[in-house]
């Protein structure tokens, strides 16, 4: 029995499915260490055998251990860079603490508010998830366990920068963080050169969703520009982000100067990835009105 039972804990998957079934992605399981059905959503840990420590909340990934720089690192650099001087920073989501991570790497930091909805996800990732979790503990940061839509519409003229480390629009409460009224309401957030920054999907298999968020950012914020990265685990491996500013372009006004001078490591973010993950190919252009 005993032989038996290891057998099949060796042939443990992790399917995720897109477009309703008909494509996905799996993983291995090494080992189950964590699963939970909180008041807001399932959460599970995994150890794959190469990627390290897997989040999934309610049936998606939200990112492995072996390439979740590459997300947290482009949602988070793009804007702090873009603001000309960043000191109060609000991340909505997040949990896992990956994006307060990056943004307390920069040393203008004075307050970095993360609001997450779910406790859970935090204690989870306090436990398991030890090189996300480093900054949960910082005295800079402050942990407020919200609705961030909620949350946002209390604060006015307050934020230099506004992050949104979101889940899928169509999972748990992550359909809050897409509406032009979160936006809208984002934008009177931030103080007058405030950044606003949102993970907007992949533009194959969520394409609606790509131009439903890039459309109503940019319907709020008069300078909204979208741009991509590379992400291996999540569906089509192509990622898109949309920033919101009010005074700075950050394809032009961003401080080369500062990512050069920047004592922190990065191991995806630089100032040629910066400048060039604002070309976007013409698929996208049409999918979201940028011609």
């Amino acid at each position: 029995m005993e032989d038996r039972e290891l057998r099949t804990l060796n042939h443990l998957m992790f399917m995720e499915y897109y477009t309703g079934g008909n494509a996905g992605l799996f993983m291995k399981m090494k080992r189950l260490v964590y699963s939970y059905q909180s008041p807001f959503q399932r959460i599970d840990v995994f150890e794959h055998p190469e990627f390290g420590m897997v989040l999934v909340l309610d049936g998606i990934t939200m990112f492995t251990e072996a390439d979740e720089f590459m997300y947290h690192e482009m949602l988070v650099h793009v804007p702090l860079f873009t603001h000309p001087d960043p000191r109060r920073v609000l991340i909505i989501g997040g949990g896992d603490g990956g994006s307060l991570r990056e943004v307390l790497k920069h040393p203008s930091i004075e307050e970095a508010i993360l609001c997450e909805v779910d406790p859970y996800v935090i204690d989870a990732a306090k436990l398991y998830l030890k090189e996300m979790s480093v900054e949960l503990d910082n005295p800079k940061a402050s942990i407020i366990n919200e609705n961030g839509a909620d949350f946002v519409r209390r604060n006015e003229d307050y934020f230099d920068v506004i992050i949104v480390d979101s889940t899928d629009p169509t999972a748990g409460e992550g359909g809050h963080l897409f509406t032009k009224e979160f936006y809208a309401n984002c934008y009177k957030a931030l103080r007058k050169d405030g950044v606003f920054c949102a993970e907007t999907e992949d533009p194959f298999y969520d394409k609606g969703w790509v131009a439903i968020a890039y459309n109503r950012i940019s319907s709020v914020f008069p300078i909204s520009k979208m741009y991509t990265s590379f992400m291996t685990t999540y569906p089509s491996g192509m990622w898109t982000y949309t920033i919101g500013s009010k005074e700075a372009d950050p394809r032009e006004d961003f401080d080369e100067e500062r990512v050069l001078d920047f004592g922190a490591p990065l191991r995806y973010y630089n100032t040629e990835i910066h400048r060039a993950s604002f070309a976007l190919p013409t698929f996208l252009k049409e999918l979201t009105g940028q011609f």
